[in-house]
């Protein structure tokens, strides 16, 4: 792919795939379209979910509560998720069927005990920035394509917001796994296409790069 565009790759990690602790059913299932998509691009970033184990979206840190109640912080409503991607723990830890060698960069996000962060941009409280757009702008990089877990969470946070960055975003629809908490997948994908993300499929990305 040109020099302008990245593959951005959110959290492909132990913890998000079969066996971990927030697994999204069949998760892993994604990797090999992923690897096989990151041939296509000079340029890939990998984003790290990162928590400390006082993590304020850790159900376990709010006394009576369950994962997947929410809960009201200064920043809006908290999804109260349970403990998983412990700084330093397996489950913390990139797949490892990925296969991402040529990827320049490592985006750890969530390691702000107070804020959670599904975006590769911007923590929850959509003041506290991670730095990859200005890395990303700095190298002349100015089109995004998606992919990883979960669709209706981190990679929809983290498309809509490099769109208002004001990149060109295309999600990678089989190279994401959503949750789907209470009919969240489709309701992210409303909102990515309102934001004016595009979505694709890897035979697009694919047929592009053999013919360019």
């Amino acid at each position: 792919m040109q020099k302008n565009t990245a593959l951005i790759v959110v959290d492909v990690q132990n913890g998000f795939t079969p066996g971990g602790n927030l697994a999204v059913a069949h998760a892993d299932q994604i990797i090999p379209n992923i690897n096989q998509l990151a041939q296509c691009f000079d340029n890939i970033v990998i984003t790290q979910d990162w928590h400390p184990e006082n993590h304020v979206s850790f159900a376990q840190n709010h006394a009576g509560k369950q994962p997947f109640e929410t809960i009201k912080l200064d920043y809006g409503t908290q999804v109260l998720w349970p403990a998983h991607c412990v700084q330093g723990t397996p489950d913390a830890e990139l797949h490892p069927d990925l296969n991402l060698p040529s990827a320049q960069l490592i985006i750890r996000k969530g390691f702000h005990a107070q804020i959670d962060s599904y975006s590769a941009f911007m923590e929850a409280d959509q003041k506290t920035t991670t730095g990859l757009a200005g890395y990303l702008k700095e190298r002349g990089i100015d089109t995004v394509f998606i992919v990883g877990i979960a669709t209706d969470f981190c990679v929809a946070w983290t498309a809509i917001d490099a769109s208002k960055l004001g990149f060109k975003v295309y999600v990678i629809s089989d190279a994401t796994k959503g949750i789907d908490l209470d009919g969240s997948l489709q309701h992210a994908w409303q909102d990515m296409l309102a934001a004016g993300v595009k979505r694709l499929y890897v035979k697009d990305v694919i047929q592009q790069f053999q013919a360019s």
